[in-house]
């Protein structure tokens, strides 16, 4: 009973940023990015509106801003694939400060190839960590990976990698989300939407500037499960003011 608790608990917990499941979309044929505005009413912003992501980051503003404040609790984690990627739903502990404001990780999921690009690059893979605020707003932190060699903490993600759509499994071996990240960085921030449907705006994004490595093997291990590119096109900046 308390296992099935905890599951239930994960799932409560988890603001899918990847998932609008009120209509169909995906990323192909007549429900893909180009179409999602026209899908539902719902996703009218992925049409319309002004500050969508991803974007491509280049003539970011030098500035000195602070450092992330991030804090990390090791915890149950379960790994679901929902069709449109593979998301980890974390419990709770996990934080980030931003603007003096709390934030606490709900998921995190992936990316191939990469949505957001730097200085016009893309790269074959980028994590999404999505944070929610007590009133509900969200921040997130992207992590590009590059290919090298495989990366300790993504393998243990992967030996339990759903390979049916709406498969999940509890991790045997939680990831060490501070051992994922790189040991120095500097970020990127933007104001941007949701990725996907309804591709809400207002959402805080930071974008890490040094990559992380994953092999070859790893990286192909992904795309086989998602089995397609699962990257929104780059958006129009509109005049949004990138931060260094």
């Amino acid at each position: 009973m308390k296992g099935h608790l905890l599951i239930a608990a994960l799932l409560a917990g988890s603001f899918a940023v990847t998932a609008a499941e009120q209509a169909h979309w995906g990323y192909d044929g007549q429900e893909d990015p180009a179409h999602w505005g026209k899908l539902s009413p719902d996703f009218s912003l992925c049409e319309t509106g002004k500050n969508q992501s991803p974007i491509n980051i280049k003539g970011a503003l030098k500035t000195h801003h602070a450092q992330l404040q991030l804090a990390f609790q090791p915890g149950k984690q379960q790994i679901v694939n929902n069709g449109h990627t593979v998301q980890v739903n974390v419990s709770g502990g996990n934080t980030l400060v931003l603007d003096s404001s709390t934030f606490t990780l709900q998921q995190f999921h992936f990316h191939a190839p990469s949505e957001n690009e730097i200085d016009g690059k893309q790269f074959p893979l980028e994590a999404h960590f999505v944070y929610k605020g007590k009133d509900g707003e969200l921040a997130v932190l992207a992590l590009m990976f590059q290919p090298g060699k495989a990366n300790a903490q993504l393998a243990k993600a992967w030996q339990q990698i759903p390979t049916a759509i709406n498969q999940t499994a509890v991790l045997s071996a939680p990831l060490d989300i501070q051992a994922l990240l790189p040991k120095q960085f500097n970020f990127y921030r933007f104001s941007g939407s949701l990725t996907t449907p309804p591709c809400s705006e207002g959402v805080s994004w930071m974008v890490l500037d040094k990559p992380v490595s994953a092999s070859a093997e790893q990286i192909a291990q992904f795309k086989n499960v998602v089995r397609h590119a699962n990257n929104r096109p780059i958006q129009p900046l509109n005049g949004r003011v990138i931060i260094d």
